[in-house]
């Protein structure tokens, strides 16, 4: 299959590394320089040269701000066939966008983020495909997600959503406190240490991106689930009540079981 995959960065070139043994892959970025260590695969720094390579399949590895943008950029470049897909941690917009711009599409979220996973080992990660879409171009990246030994979801664009807000948006708020009130340490703990270690690779992420992923709709439900735990816990100390400590502890366990 001829392949094009839009931004040559960590998750574009993983996927074209993935890729490109098996399939004639193309890798389009405007920046040059980031297509100097692309191996075994077409470079591409200008749209033009889209044209004869006429992919099967665009998988757009764009950061997340530019996700529309590159699929508007690159449309005109692409034969009627070509199905095109994305690998966004935010789906903003994109059901809207499939659902005009006259191609088919498949939409996944391999949650393998390079900040924190290890791209070489992915067994204990997942991803999650979005139910809408086309058929066989969602059973090609089921079996790619399968070969990886990830955990695989099916969820409907409305479900990723939800769920995002959860698994992302609880975490990266709950970091974001917690480096808000931050403090020098002279000694600091082996817990706070590994604090540091989330709220700094969190930190290195794009700032869009972190917008975006807390701007999702469902996200002032689950911060809201966050302050009134927090004013539980508040109360139960300031009144050093062990009973009512001892459930709420009963309580976290239960929840990470």
């Amino acid at each position: 299959m001829r392949i094009l995959i839009l931004g040559a960065g960590k998750m574009g070139s993983f996927f074209c590394d993935l890729l490109s043994f098996e399939h004639d892959v193309a890798v389009y970025d405007h920046d040059p320089q980031k297509l100097r260590f692309s191996y075994n695969c077409r470079r591409f720094a200008t749209l033009d040269e889209i044209d004869d390579f006429n992919p099967e399949l665009v998988i757009n590895a764009a950061t997340v701000r530019y996700t529309l943008e590159a699929f508007n950029q690159v449309l005109p470049h692409l034969g009627p066939d070509a199905i095109l897909s994305d690998i966004a941690s935010v789906k903003t917009g994109l059901p809207e966008f499939y659902a005009s711009c006259g191609h088919r599409f498949v939409s996944t979220h391999p949650m393998f983020g390079p900040t924190f996973a290890s791209l070489s080992n992915l067994a204990s990660e997942n991803a999650i495909v979005i139910t809408e879409g086309d058929h066989m171009a969602r059973l090609f990246f089921l079996d790619i997600y399968r070969r990886l030994g990830l955990h695989i979801e099916e969820y409907s664009f409305e479900e990723h959503d939800t769920t995002i807000a959860y698994s992302l948006s609880i975490p990266f708020a709950s970091t974001l406190v917690f480096a808000g009130i931050m403090k020098h340490q002279d000694a600091p703990g082996t817990t706070f240490k590994r604090h540091m270690q989330i709220a700094r690779g969190l930190m290195s992420e794009d700032d869009y991106l972190l917008s975006e992923i807390l701007f999702n709709p469902n996200t002032p439900e689950a911060l809201s689930h966050i302050q009134e735990r927090l004013a539980e816990l508040q109360d139960i100390v300031a009144h050093r009540d062990s009973a009512r400590m001892k459930g709420f502890l009963d309580r976290v366990r239960d929840n990470l079981k």
